[in-house]
C-alpha cells in the first residue's frame, strides 16, 4: 500500500468556507475545526464560490434547524454540478445521527463525519485529496476530553467560548442531545483553566463557559471538581474580566453554585435556566425531574443572593398531551419569573426520542397559536424591564460595530442586555460606563460617560 502524502502538499491552495447552524455549541465547533485547518496550513474563505470545500455543520435539535441545514446542502448540487472539483462534506448532529443515510439523500455529498470526529477532519481531507472518492466517519462512543484541540479560529478577539463538558446524561423526552453528543464527560480543570489563562494572556475579556449540563460538570472525575469550584478558580485569573456560561439544568443547580454567582467577581449577573414548560403533568412526561414548585424556589434563592441578577430560559410549547390549562399555567409562570428573555419554540418530533413516540400531538395550529401568545407577553415583559433601565448607569464590555446599525458600536452589560451607542473605534474591547438612554424591546442605547 502506498503511502498517503503529506496533508501541506495540499493545504497551501485549498480553500474551506464552513456554514453553522444551531446553538454556540455548533459554533465553537465550527471554530474548532477552522482552527485544525489552519493549523494544517488549509486557509479559510468567506466567499463559498471560491471555496474547494464547503462543509455544513447541522444541529439536530429542532426540526427547523435540520430542514434549513439540508436546504442549504440541496443548493450546493447547482455548485456541485458548475464545478466537479469542488468538495462537499456535511457534519454536526445531523450527520451524527443519520450517518450513511445522508449519501442516499443527496449524493453529491463526499464527507460525512460526526460530532465526536472533529479531531479527525485534517486525515479525512487528506485521504479525500489524495483520491478517495466518499469518505464516512463516525464514532459511536464518546471520547475523553484529554485531547480536546486548543487549535480554534475564534470569531471575536474580545470574547471567547471555552468548551468544559460535552454529552449529557439526562435524556429529556424530546432531546436528541445523548444520541448525538453522547454521554457526559468533563474536561480537566487544569486544561480549563490553562485554556482561558491563554486567552486572557492574549487580550481577551469574557469567557463563556459551555455544556450541555454545566451544573453537573466534574461528576465522576479523579481528582473529584464541580463547577462551583472550577468558577472560583477562573475568577483568579490575571487580566480576564467576565466569565459566563450555558445551560444550567435546574434539577442540578446547587446552593454552592448559587454562592458562586455571588461571591466570584468575574462571574457575570446572569444565568440561562430552562423551565420548558410550567405545568408539573408535562415536566413530568419531559423527564425534567424538578417540578414548577422546586424551580421558583431556585429563582427566589437566586434573587435573594444575587439582586438584580437577569434570567432567561427556554420553554417549548404545544408538547404531545399539552392542554389549554396546563399552557395556561405556563403563561402564569412567564408573568411570576418576569424572565429577561426567553427562547421559545414549537415542539417539533425529533428522531429516536421518546416523546416522538407520545399521543395525542398538538395541531400545527394550535401550537402557533400558543407560541405567538407566549411572546407576546414575553415581549411586553421584556420592553417594561427594560424601560425600567433607562437613566441608569452601567459597565459595557464594548465588543465591536452593530450588526444592525453598522455606524454605531454595541456592547453587553454584565446582565447581558444589548446595548448600542455612538463611540470610536478605540474603546472597543474596552469596559466603559454608559448611561442608558433609551430601550427597545430587546436592546438599549446608551452613551458613553467615563471611558
Amino acid at each position: 500500500m502506498s503511502k498517503l502524502p503529506q496533508i501541506s502538499r495540499y493545504s497551501k491552495s485549498k480553500k474551506i468556507y464552513i456554514h453553522t447552524f444551531g446553538c454556540q455549541m455548533n459554533e465553537h465547533d465550527s471554530e474548532q475545526m477552522a482552527g485544525l485547518l489552519e493549523f494544517e496550513g488549509f486557509s479559510l474563505t468567506d466567499e463559498m464560490e471560491k471555496a474547494d470545500l464547503i462543509l455544513i455543520n447541522s444541529c439536530a435539535i429542532r426540526k427547523k434547524a435540520e430542514e434549513k441545514a439540508f436546504s442549504e446542502a440541496g443548493r450546493l448540487k447547482e455548485l456541485k454540478r458548475l464545478n466537479p472539483d469542488i468538495r462537499i462534506g456535511f457534519c454536526g448532529c445531523v450527520a451524527q445521527r443519520e450517518k450513511e443515510k445522508i449519501f442516499k439523500r443527496a449524493t453529491y455529498i463526499d464527507l460525512l463525519f460526526g460530532t465526536l470526529n472533529i479531531s479527525d477532519l485534517p486525515d479525512m481531507l487528506k485521504r479525500l485529496w489524495h483520491g478517495e472518492k466518499k469518505i464516512c466517519q463516525f464514532l459511536d462512543e464518546p471520547v475523553s476530553m484529554k485531547n480536546h484541540s486548543n487549535h480554534c479560529l475564534r470569531l471575536s478577539k474580545i470574547k471567547a467560548w471555552v468548551t468544559i463538558m460535552e454529552g449529557c446524561n439526562n435524556f429529556c423526552s424530546y432531546c436528541v442531545v445523548p444520541y448525538v453528543r453522547g454521554r457526559e464527560r468533563s474536561r480537566s480543570p487544569d486544561d480549563i483553566i490553562e485554556e482561558v489563562n491563554l486567552l486572557a494572556k492574549s487580550g481577551y475579556k469574557e469567557v463563556t463557559l459551555l455544556g450541555q449540563n454545566v451544573n453537573s460538570y466534574g461528576k465522576g472525575m479523579n481528582p473529584p471538581s464541580d463547577f462551583p469550584s472550577l468558577l472560583h478558580r477562573l475568577n483568579e485569573i490575571e487580566g480576564l474580566e467576565r466569565i459566563r456560561f450555558v445551560t444550567s439544568h435546574p434539577k442540578d443547580l446547587s446552593m454552592d453554585l448559587v454562592f458562586a454567582i455571588r461571591d466570584c467577581k468575574k462571574v457575570c449577573d446572569h444565568i440561562h435556566l430552562p423551565l420548558q414548560s410550567g405545568s408539573n403533568a408535562v415536566l413530568k412526561k419531559m423527564g425534567r425531574c424538578y417540578t414548577v414548585e422546586e424551580y421558583l424556589y431556585k429563582v427566589s434563592v437566586l434573587r435573594d443572593c444575587v439582586p438584580g441578577i437577569s434570567l432567561t430560559g427556554d420553554i417549548i410549547c404545544g408538547f404531545p398531551g399539552e392542554t389549554d390549562r396546563d399552557f395556561e399555567k405556563t403563561l402564569d409562570v412567564i408573568e411570576c419569573v418576569r424572565y429577561d428573555g426567553l427562547f421559545s419554540f414549537k415542539y417539533s418530533d425529533r428522531p429516536q426520542t421518546s416523546a416522538s413516540k407520545m399521543p395525542d400531538h398538538i395541531p400545527e395550529i394550535v401550537k402557533a397559536e400558543r407560541l405567538q401568545r407566549l411572546q407576546t407577553l414575553q415581549n411586553r415583559i421584556c420592553s417594561e424591564i427594560n424601560s425600567e433601565m433607562v437613566d441608569s448607569e452601567l459597565p459595557v464590555l464594548i465588543e465591536g460595530y452593530s450588526k444592525m446599525n453598522p455606524r454605531k458600536l454595541t456592547g453587553r452589560t454584565r446582565t447581558n442586555k444589548v446595548v448600542n451607542l455612538e463611540g470610536t473605534k478605540e474603546i472597543i474591547g474596552r469596559t466603559v460606563m454608559v448611561k442608558i438612554t433609551c430601550s427597545k424591546k430587546f436592546n438599549l442605547e446608551g452613551e458613553v460617560i467615563q471611558t
